[in-house]
């Protein structure tokens, strides 16, 4: 990684309200440029420290730090509850950090994850932001459908 001061550690409920932060304001600056803002607000609005809370409950997530400030996260859990198959969720990078292997980062430890280290599959929903992103870190078009689903996402899986 670029930035040695950037650390990657397991999340703590403590994170809650600066993950929440993260992803809304995400959202709002790098994830307007690919969505009507309306959807983006309706997302934002969803992103809240009980729902980060609540996603960190069933999944094992992970935060970025720049000394003491968060400054991205990622969460990978099982795929619909299956032992062999897993999904990554909430990658998120704050806007001034992106484009300095923070992402990267953050996806290679969650392939290194229990979660993934069992799975023959991972899946991630990507949105149009994070789809050549995710293209660059292995992920292809899930059954080779290349078109966004209902909710927006492009659904991309990686075989181990």
């Amino acid at each position: 990684m670029h930035d040695e001061q950037i650390r990657i550690r397991r999340f703590r409920d403590a994170d809650a309200q600066a993950v929440s932060e993260v992803i809304v304001t995400t959202i709002r600056i790098s994830n307007v440029k690919d969505y009507p803002p309306e959807l983006m607000e309706e997302l934002a609005r969803t992103q809240t420290p009980a729902h980060v809370l609540e996603r960190a409950g069933w999944t094992h997530f992970y935060v970025a730090e720049d000394g003491a400030r968060v400054v991205g996260c990622g969460a990978i859990g099982p795929y619909w509850g299956k032992e062999d198959e897993s999904s990554l969720f909430t990658i998120f990078v704050l806007p001034e950090y992106q484009g300095r292997g923070i992402g990267r980062a953050i996806v290679e430890t969650l392939e290194r994850d229990a979660f993934a280290l069992r799975a023959k599959r991972i899946e991630i929903p990507a949105s149009a932001t994070g789809l050549a992103f995710y293209q660059k870190m292995g992920y292809t078009f899930k059954n080779g459908c290349d078109a966004m689903d209902e909710e927006h996402l492009y659904r991309l899986e990686k075989f181990r």
